[in-house]
């Protein structure tokens, strides 16, 4: 694949994650790197490593082949009208990474026949380990696998229906919200059954880590794993039941359908 030239517009923290990602893997040279945010002071460090930062959309555009637009919802049809006018369907493909944008709207608003995508990856692009859902238009294979390319060199990729892109970003991108609040609320346990906060925060990074590498691994359901450890009468069945007594399963259950309603209004 050629050299490919990426412009993301809206670098916030998603944004500064996926360019962390790019950055640390060497997938794409800083210089063919485009940033754009509102506000760039917090964002000039990227200056020193060779990505380019601008608070021009459509200069952005221009010096890109691919467009990741990772824009608050409500600022994606005020972003796409400032660019459509630069986006050359022949040059450019555009990935939205706003929410419940479909791509029906984003054509709409563009008024012109352009290779769209949405993507829905995770913080984890930060360490290229995120999980990154992906829908599309009639675009052709080659746009496919520039975007693939991309997204693949950040951790995981998966193609799936437009009409699933908001359980994605409930499952996938708040999902890391709610594995790290599990990790902090273990690490407190840890600190009250005697550990100091460092040494628990150690034993429960990893432990999460082998959970999760485990399932991967043997391509198990988690239950089956579960079966290993938990042994009659012993300590882990009884921490597991009064979890569940508690609500552990339902009251995480509830939150992600909480979550998915919350896009769906």
């Amino acid at each position: 694949m050629k050299e490919l030239k990426v412009a993301i517009i809206g670098c916030g923290n998603l944004g500064l994650s996926i360019v962390h990602g790019l950055l640390g893997n060497k997938s794409v040279a800083p210089g063919s790197i485009t940033v754009t945010k509102r506000n760039i002071e917090s964002i000039r460090d990227l200056e020193a490593k060779g990505v380019q930062v601008t608070t021009d959309n459509a200069a952005a555009v221009r010096a890109s082949d691919l467009v990741l637009i990772a824009v608050k919802p409500y600022d994606m049809e005020n972003v796409l009208c400032e660019i459509r006018d630069v986006v050359n369907p022949e040059k450019h493909t555009l990935v939205s990474i706003a929410t419940g944008v479909t791509l029906q709207k984003i054509e709409e608003i563009l008024q012109k026949p352009t290779p769209l995508f949405r993507a829905m990856p995770n913080i984890a692009t930060d360490i290229r380990e995120s999980v990154t859902c992906i829908c599309q238009n009639q675009a052709a294979n080659r746009h496919r696998e520039s975007v693939e390319w991309v997204f693949d060199h950040l951790g995981t990729t998966l193609h799936i229906n437009e009409d699933l892109m908001e359980a994605a970003t409930i499952l996938g991108a708040c999902g890391i919200a709610y594995v790290l609040r599990f990790i902090r609320a273990m690490i407190q346990g840890g600190i009250e059954i005697g550990f100091d906060a460092v040494t628990a925060k150690k034993i429960v990074n990893q432990t999460v880590k082998g959970a999760a590498e485990l399932l991967i691994t043997n391509n198990d359901h988690p239950e089956m794993e579960i079966d290993k450890v938990t042994t009659p009468k012993g300590c882990t069945i009884v921490g597991l039941n009064e979890m569940e007594h508690q609500g552990f399963s339902s009251s995480l259950i509830r939150g992600i359908v909480a979550s998915f309603e919350k896009i769906e209004k």
